[in-house]
């Protein structure tokens, strides 16, 4: 089998990091391998905010919930999506500027999320950790002014990098039968597979290291969905520019 296949296949999140700075050699090597993702019509559309200083990690990590490791792994950056770069030009080239359409946010948006996890594979082909941090977006108007993100731009996630100093076990995914369909989308056989699934979550949770609560999968997603989850991101959003036409 392939060592790509076997490194993606052994994802875990890291949330304990050592003391270890990492090379700047190594992170622009990094950067390229993440810039060398695909972007979609050649846009471009990610900027990434790497974040030293120490008052300002220690802010970040209250604003995306208290997160301590936000504050201590070696490297955090927040990657935003950006439709200000290209926007720019449309007035040097006499264009109307229309990047408020809702394509143009989706464009950049699965930029970001692309080229984050190109470096995230790059990273950890060469022992790195990461945690994304989508807990950013709880406060994503401060964030923005604390790192003076003009409109046009919006913080999607947040990346911790560095190297692990714990070794968790692999949170077991859905069975493949219920996510890759053939030809057409076909629910049949995934109540079973879903409730076996759920017992073998339940039991992760359960032995994993420190512990856990126990819940299932279903019980999870379904509270997730459940509930309002940052209602404030429409409007934000639109704050920024983005307006959804």
């Amino acid at each position: 089998m392939s060592s790509v296949i076997d490194l993606l296949k052994s994802h875990r999140s890291i949330r304990k990091f050592t003391d270890q700075a990492i090379e700047p050699e190594l992170m622009e090597e990094l950067f390229k391998a993440g810039q060398a993702a695909a972007t979609s019509s050649f846009l471009q559309g990610s900027t990434v905010i790497r974040v030293s200083k120490p008052e300002t990690r220690e802010e970040l990590a209250r604003l995306a919930g208290n997160q301590p490791y936000v504050a201590k792994a070696a490297e955090f950056m927040i990657f935003c999506a950006d439709l200000k770069r290209a926007g720019n030009y449309c007035e040097a080239y006499g264009k109307p500027f229309e990047g408020d359409f809702t394509e143009h946010f989706i464009i950049a948006t699965v930029d970001v999320a692309l080229m984050a996890q190109s470096l995230v594979t790059a990273a950890e082909s060469v022992g790195l950790g990461i945690c994304y941090i989508g807990g950013i977006r709880n406060n994503p108007g401060p964030v923005s002014e604390l790192l003076q993100l003009p409109k046009g731009v919006y913080p999607v996630f947040g990346l911790c990098l560095g190297y692990p100093d714990q070794d968790p076990e692999i949170k077991p995914r859905l069975p493949l039968s219920v996510i890759v369909k053939r030809e057409c989308y076909d629910e049949e056989g995934d109540k079973q597979a879903i409730e076996e699934y759920d017992d073998r979550i339940r039991e992760y949770y359960r032995t994993r290291t420190g512990g856990g609560h126990g819940i299932s999968w279903s019980e999870q997603v379904a509270t997730l969905l459940s509930e309002k989850s940052r209602p404030h991101m429409k409007g934000f959003l639109e704050d920024k520019g983005f307006k959804f036409r």
